[in-house]
Parts: C-alpha cells; sequence; structure tokens
C-alpha cells in the first residue's frame, strides 16, 4: 500500500460488551459493514472510539483484532496519542507489530504545550517511532492546535505522511491545503463529513467521517463525485448527508453525545452494543427507540 492515502477512512466507534470488555463480533460487524460500503481505510481508537477512556490492554485489543479483521483489504489508522510519550510508543510498537498502517497523533492533552515544545516532543518520538504518522489537530477535545508554522516545519519530516483536520475552520484548512504544496505525498483529510467534498474540491484527499458508520456508500459516493468534480452530484448527495446529519448531530450539545449517537444507530441497525465508556452513559431505551424512527424515514441507509 505505498500510495497516497486517500477517500473515506471512518474513525471506528469500539463496540463493548462493560467497560473493560470488546464487542468483538460487534467490532467485526462494524467493520465489514464499512468495507462493504467501499471506504478506502479504517481509523481505530481515535476520539470516536473513546480511545482516552480505554485501558492499554482494552486498546490493544482493539489494534489486534482489527487489523486480523482487515486482513489488509484497506489501511489500518491507529490512534496512539496518550498524555505519556512512552504509552505514545508502546501503542505505536504494539501497532506496527501487529501490521497496522500507520499512527495518527493529536496534540498532547491535559498539559498545555508551546508550539517549540511541541515540535520537540515530535522530533523526539519520531527518533524511536517505529511506524509513519498522521498528525490530527482535535482542539475541542485537545484544547490545543497544531499552528500552520509548526505543521511547516514538521512537514520536513518524511515520516509524517499527513493530516487529520477536525477543527471545522475551513479557513485553517485552506493555510493547511496551501502549506501542503510542499509535501505533495501528504494527504490531507477533514473530519467533519458536511465539510468533506468542499475539502476535496479545494484539493483535500479525503474524509474521516463517523457518519459512514451507517451510510457508508453516500460518503464514498459523495467523494467520487468531489474527486472528479460533478457539482450536480455533489449537491444531491450532500443533501443527503445533511438529512444524516441532523439524525446523527442534531441533537448532540456535546462530543460524548455525538459518540453515543453513533453507537445508538449502529445498535439500531443490529450491528454492535451501544454500551458507552464511563464518564460517558449509554443510550437510553427512549433515544434507541427515538433513533429507530428517524433512521427508519433515511431511504438511503441499508438497514
Amino acid at each position: 500500500m505505498n500510495e497516497i492515502l486517500h477517500g473515506i477512512i471512518p474513525p471506528l466507534v469500539t463496540p463493548l460488551k462493560d467497560r473493560n470488555t470488546l464487542d468483538e463480533v460487534g467490532l467485526e460487524r462494524v467493520i465489514e459493514r464499512v468495507l462493504g460500503g467501499g471506504v478506502q481505510g479504517v481509523f481505530v481508537l481515535g476520539s470516536t472510539g473513546e480511545a482516552s477512556s480505554l485501558s492499554y490492554e482494552l486498546r490493544r485489543q482493539v489494534i489486534n483484532l482489527s487489523c486480523e479483521i482487515v486482513q489488509d483489504r484497506v489501511p489500518v489508522l491507529v490512534g496512539i496519542a496518550d498524555t505519556s510519550l512512552e504509552e505514545t510508543l508502546a501503542l505505536a510498537r504494539y501497532a506496527s507489530k501487529c501490521g497496522a498502517y500507520a499512527g495518527v497523533l493529536t496534540t498532547p492533552y491535559y498539559v498545555h504545550a508551546a508550539q517549540d515544545e511541541l515540535i520537540a516532543y515530535i522530533e523526539e518520538l519520531l527518533s524511536e517511532l517505529p511506524l509513519p504518522i498522521l498528525l490530527y489537530n482535535m482542539p475541542k477535545l485537545t484544547k490545543l492546535s497544531w499552528e500552520i508554522e509548526t505543521v511547516e516545519r514538521l512537514m520536513q519530516h518524511q515520516q509524517i505522511i499527513g493530516f487529520k483536520d477536525s477543527s471545522g475552520d475551513m479557513s485553517y484548512t485552506h493555510r493547511l491545503l496551501y502549506a501542503a504544496r510542499a509535501r505533495p505525498d501528504w494527504s490531507i483529510f477533514v473530519g467533519p463529513e458536511s465539510l468533506m467534498a468542499e475539502a476535496v474540491l479545494m484539493g483535500a484527499h479525503g474524509g474521516v467521517n463517523g457518519g459512514a458508520h451507517i451510510a457508508p456508500e453516500l460518503l464514498v459516493s459523495l467523494y467520487n463525485a468531489a474527486t472528479q468534480h460533478d457539482v450536480k452530484r455533489i449537491h444531491v448527495l450532500q443533501g443527503q448527508l445533511l438529512q444524516l446529519g441532523e439524525v446523527l448531530y442534531g441533537n448532540a450539545g456535546y462530543s460524548g453525545a455525538i459518540f453515543r449517537n453513533l453507537k445508538c444507530a449502529l445498535a439500531v441497525l443490529g450491528v454492535c452494543s451501544d454500551f458507552m465508556a464511563p464518564p460517558l452513559r449509554s443510550p437510553t431505551e427512549h433515544e434507541r427507540n427515538q433513533m429507530r424512527v428517524a433512521l427508519e424515514k433515511l431511504e438511503f441507509v441499508k438497514v
């Protein structure tokens, strides 16, 4: 898999039976659902995967089983971010051993670092990391962004192969794409799916979009339409995507509610458990019923 990363790479939920038991059958169903919809990769242990709430042993189980299920059909990206540099390296080494394609790394969270400290931190990691990485911008959760000047510095390291921007700030994405002209082998992805087509039209390489759990064919078709600059087709598909977004995110006032809604929808569709890792609560039966009614109205969702 030497070609540049591209397309729709869903940030997978982590199906759980309880707070420290993986729903292995559910994880396989999630992966096969998105692969069957034509996605070009999978991303485990990201924000949607509740990675920061999982034990290290459970994270390793997710990495190992995901790589076994995928069996090199598409690249497997693994979130390796942690508050500890040593634990980040340990996860990266394990992911590499299991056959992961790349690690994905946010800015360090909890302790606020200056940009020069970020550069030194990444360079120290790179000296020991056994696999390539994508940088991940998620300031709503980490409270710290990669400044464009910092990205330009880090872009000089060939082991960094791309960037995922979940800021939702298209002016930032514009600047990022401009800077990335220095690395034509770099992949630029956006997290918010409503912005994916616009970003691809501007030169981005795809989306890491949670909605692909529910309607992978829709996101893949929208990505393809954007690469072909088929504006008429984009308009139709974007309308469907907005309908899906209203169901999944319309009542979500914070990130944890978004992750819960995704799991709730998957449970309603019979794909996996919707148990949430503490401190988040699992969906109520009332919420499941509401989700069932809402999904039934979306004709483009395969039940």
